[in-house]
């Protein structure tokens, strides 16, 4: 960590890792929990039950690292880096006190 992070912002980093972590593991798991149900109380053959476990394993795997990702990209840069693409950024009118459209 850089030494010009307040505390406050070392402790929202956190928080959001440990969101990004929980919530994968949340679709991960039901991930899993889809696909491998049919296996586990579904009417698959039995010699079917183990590829498809690994498949569903693997696909939940899969959906943890995405969800991973996708909430640790959300993470807001370096003060004064400016907005990230995802961010929502208000507009403000070129003349103050004006409301044309065309402002």
């Amino acid at each position: 960590m850089s030494p010009s992070r307040t505390q406050a912002e070392r402790d929202a980093v956190t928080v959001e890792i440990m969101f990004a972590l929980v919530s994968g593991a949340f679709v991960g798991v039901v991930g899993f929990g889809v696909l491998g149900g049919a296996a586990l109380w579904g009417p698959v053959p039995a010699p079917w039950r183990g590829p498809w476990l690994a498949v569903s394993t693997a696909v939940g795997g899969v959906l943890f690292c995405v969800r991973v990702v996708q909430v640790l990209r959300r993470l807001p840069g370096r003060p004064g880096a400016g907005p990230s693409p995802g961010d929502v950024v208000w507009l403000q009118p070129s003349r103050p006190g004006r409301t044309d459209s065309d402002s």
